[in-house]
């Protein structure tokens, strides 16, 4: 597989298990693009693309927009100039139907997958990580209660107002979260390791342990990174 435009590493890993962390080590460490699927929604919208208003047709309903759709979104930013070696792909696919979608439109371009870098976080640490999170009212902040030092009032320690539980931090709700995931996602690794794209990384170790071994890893399979 030739490596350049329409070629898509793929960051996968249950909520929780800090794949917005590391692909920001890789953003700024090899210049990589990073592309959120739901950010790159949001984008559209508020652009009001064609694909956008589509979009927004779909999510004003309720309905969860259609994976070719978001496929389609996702190629046509394969196409920007920052991305010539390359997109770093996080939180798609989730299901063996977008999988399939997101090979078909990229295997018609030339390019494809060059490696699913899989975040593996065991259920309890996920459970621990999640349900321990609080959010800041007012500065938006996020922090741990087992992680930081917070103040016994429960304030936030950066503004001093009040730190608060989301709804989807909720242990029932975590539980649910993490369940669907693995239901959903695990055929998705199946797929990729039997095309034996699929690299491992224990994500229960230091921040920058986990960083190393994903810079090395993706150095590797795109020498060109290196240099960058």
């Amino acid at each position: 597989m030739r490596t350049g435009k329409f070629t898509v590493t793929l960051l996968i890993g249950a909520p929780g298990a800090g794949k917005g962390t590391q692909a920001e080590f890789v953003r700024e460490a090899l210049g990589m693009p990073h592309i959120s699927t739901g950010d790159l929604l949001r984008d559209h919208r508020r652009q009001g693309t064609p694909l956008g208003r589509t979009a927004r047709d779909y999510m004003d309903r309720g309905d969860l927009v259609p994976d070719d759709l978001v496929v389609k979104m996702v190629v046509q930013r394969l196409e920007e100039p920052d991305a010539t070696h390359g997109v770093l792909l996080d939180g798609f696919p989730r299901t063996q139907h977008q999988a399939d979608s997101l090979d078909a439109e990229l295997a018609a371009r030339g390019g494809g997958v060059l490696v699913a870098l899989y975040l593996d976080v065991p259920q309890h640490v996920l459970f621990g990580r999640l349900s321990g999170r609080r959010v800041c009212d007012k500065c938006n902040g996020t922090f741990h209660v087992e992680m930081h030092d917070l103040p016994a009032d429960g304030s936030c320690p950066t503004c001093g107002w009040r730190l608060v539980q989301r709804r989807d931090d909720q242990r029932a709700a975590v539980a649910r979260r993490i369940h669907v995931y693995m239901d959903q996602t695990t055929p998705v690794l199946e797929h990729y390791r039997a095309m034996r794209l699929v690299h491992r990384v224990h994500g229960d170790q230091p921040v920058d342990a986990i960083k190393d071994e994903l810079l090395t890893v993706l150095q590797q399979k795109q020498p060109t990174l290196a240099a960058s």
